[in-house]
């Protein structure tokens, strides 16, 4: 074996060691069969790493930090999409183990357990918070149309960040109540057992993207500079769900990331014309 191909194997060995010891973090916060699971996985990729110490030779050391990160954002993100986020840059270690299959003999059952096997095995995670991903873009969705439109129009209207800000807040609480009522009764009337649940995640995913959009007001003085960074946190919002959503469902994310954008921003814009002509028309001036 030649020293390119050994320096490949043994990276390939660091990225199964270090796998196998991230899913066995995720057993631990898991419970019943996501347990299960997880464990499995584990073992898979143990196995895989001994596959190549075979013909390496060496115990290769796991990528502590990587397993530490990945961990963390399984725990604010959801196991779900910390595994599908991992899995989803193996496909690079896929393509280098279809180079190296004419050398060793193992590489064709490994690319298959890492193609279909595992990829099964994710499919069976069951996590409650994936369940009401639909509640939670509409919340977030809802409050980017309503709420930047709000801003938009209100900034050049009113011209003053204070009061902006405040009516922003009051606003968007008020609409994430009655949004997170409307979803209740809509689940509630479907026969969904836990209907709180779902109203729950729309009003949450509603009320942080309030806050996000609306608290530049209350950092600038000046109304433009606020609402410019209103527009980054809008943008920033529609990236980071839009991400998300990608990873977990393997949605387009360019054709999310734009329909939203186009949506969200073509709303403030209409909502900024309607500002300045309702000034111009009542001729108010605060």
């Amino acid at each position: 074996m030649d020293e390119r191909l050994r320096k490949k194997i043994i990276e390939f060995q660091k990225n199964e060691i270090t796998e196998h010891y991230f899913y066995l973090k995720l057993a631990k916060m898991a419970k019943g069969e996501n347990r299960k699971v997880l464990e499995k996985i584990a073992r898979d990729e143990r196995a895989h790493y001994e596959i190549w110490k075979k013909y390496t030779g060496v115990d290769v050391k796991p990528d502590r930090l990587r397993v530490f990160l990945y961990t963390i954002i399984a725990r604010i993100m959801g196991i779900t999409f910390a595994v599908k986020l991992m899995e989803g840059g193996e496909e690079d270690a896929q393509k280098s183990y279809e180079a190296i299959k004419g050398h060793i003999e193992e590489a064709e059952h490994i690319i298959q357990d890492e193609v279909t096997h595992e990829n099964a095995l994710i499919d069976m995670l069951n996590e409650e918070k994936l369940e009401y991903i639909g509640s939670m873009v509409l919340g977030l969705n809802d409050a980017l149309v309503e709420i930047t439109g709000t801003i938009a129009g209100l900034t050049f209207a009113l011209r003053n960040t204070k009061l902006v800000g405040l009516a922003g807040v009051i606003t968007g609480i008020a609409a994430s109540l009655s949004m997170a009522a409307s979803e209740y009764l809509s689940r509630r009337h479907e026969g969904d057992k836990n209907p709180l649940k779902g109203s729950f995640y729309t009003g949450i995913a509603y009320i942080f993207t309030v806050f996000l959009i609306v608290i530049p007001y209350f950092l600038f003085k000046h109304y433009y500079v606020a609402f410019v960074f209103t527009l980054f946190a809008a943008l920033f919002v529609i990236y980071f769900f839009t991400f998300f959503v990608s990873v977990v469902r393997g949605a387009n994310f360019k054709k999310t990331f734009w329909e939203m954008f186009l949506i969200s921003f073509g709303v403030a814009l209409l909502s900024f014309a309607i500002g300045i002509l309702a000034r111009k028309i009542i001729g108010v001036d605060i």
